[in-house]
């Protein structure tokens, strides 16, 4: 049986937005492969690692009929970038194995049964279902996904928080050391939803997710949430537990605040940064009327130090930081100014972007 009969770059598209969850090892055998479901001249693609399951379907030609089968993602993607993009490529099952036919290249490729692959049983207590454009979503991963922990024993704090009540959609995503918040507007009022995504699903998303105005649709349930966006749809368990309470983190009323440009600032962080040491990052910023100065040194005693004019008159304020931190939320903001507010030494900064209210980054002062 003809599987499939496509063009190369047709069939790798479609096989790369399902891939990207999938482990090449894995203690099931069968979650390296991706399942292929034929109806028809339509193809549906399922991947999964138990914990997310991803789907699209792609008209990609082949014989009628019905046919299911599971066959290692990874290998027919390397095959696949290895042949040239415009050639035609045929799938072709007989006997448990799959034959790649492109040009005068032929590939047989071993199989699994589709009845063994482990599908995600999909929650029945989905809430209202909402959608905001693709790049929206994208956006505000991008101002908080940095944020996230890795490998916390705090488990909870191992991803992002999604809440959506009445107009608003927030992301919240906090290590304990610093803490990014960014919000959108929904166009449906809709009843408080919370839940915590997993630090590998909201990865994922940020990899699918495309700069255009065509919507995803979001659901959350107990202990899934569902998205469906670009005739793709995207499943994932949640991360149990009750994150912070992210508004007492956020501090109101510093009384010192200063605009600067994003890039200069970033760049002279940049460059205090190769001076501070791997296990310590710390630089020292002081800032007082009229001059921002960053300075840091290392067990060398190598020492830089920086210099930006500001349009500033409030206190003159010692304080030390994380210079990845800083570095980080600057990288991922498109707007050429920020706010930074600070109150002294041994309180948290928050940075703002002037003329947008839904975004806000606290980071914790450290010791130097």
């Amino acid at each position: 049986m003809i599987v499939l009969k496509a063009p190369q770059q047709k069939l790798l598209d479609a096989l790369q937005s399902v891939a990207g969850i999938v482990e090449r090892r894995h203690t099931l055998p069968i979650l390296a492969n991706v399942l292929m479901r034929k109806a028809g001249g339509e193809l549906e693609l399922t991947t999964s690692d138990l914990e997310i399951q991803v789907r699209t379907q792609a008209e990609l030609g082949g014989d009628g009929g019905h046919y299911a089968t599971t066959v290692g993602a990874r290998k027919l993607i390397d095959i696949l970038r290895s042949l040239p993009t415009d050639q035609v490529v045929t799938l072709a099952a007989a006997q448990n194995k799959l034959t790649l036919t492109g040009g005068k290249s032929r590939f047989t490729l071993q199989t699994l049964p589709a009845d063994d692959f482990p599908l995600v049983n999909e929650a029945v207590d989905f809430g209202p279902s909402f959608a905001v454009p693709q790049k929206v979503l994208k956006a505000l991963i991008n101002q908080v996904h940095f944020a996230m922990a890795v490998h916390d024993i705090r488990y909870y704090l191992n991803g992002i928080l999604f809440v959506a009540e009445g107009k608003m959609l927030t992301l919240v995503a906090t290590d304990g050391h610093r803490l990014g918040l960014a919000q959108a507007q929904l166009d449906n009022e809709i009843p408080k939803q919370e839940v915590i995504l997993p630090r590998k699903t909201v990865l994922e998303l940020q990899r699918l997710l495309k700069d255009e105005d065509t919507p995803i649709e979001m659901r959350f349930a107990g202990n899934q949430a569902k998205f469906n966006f670009s005739g793709m749809e995207f499943v994932t368990k949640l991360v149990e537990g009750k994150f912070p309470d992210y508004n007492r983190v956020i501090p109101k009323n510093h009384k010192n605040a200063v605009v600067l440009g994003r890039g200069a600032l970033l760049a002279s962080l940049q460059r205090a940064a190769i001076l501070t040491s791997e296990k310590f990052k710390g630089v020292r910023v002081n800032i007082e009327p009229g001059t921002l100065r960053i300075a840091s040194s290392n067990a060398e005693q190598e020492e830089a130090k920086e210099e930006l004019e500001i349009d500033y008159g409030g206190d003159a304020i010692e304080i030390g930081f994380n210079v990845t931190y800083l570095m980080d939320v600057l990288a991922n903001i498109a707007h050429e100014m920020v706010r930074i507010e600070l109150q002294d030494s041994n309180s948290s900064a928050l940075i703002t972007v002037p003329d947008q209210t839904g975004f806000k980054y606290v980071v914790m002062p450290m010791r130097i």
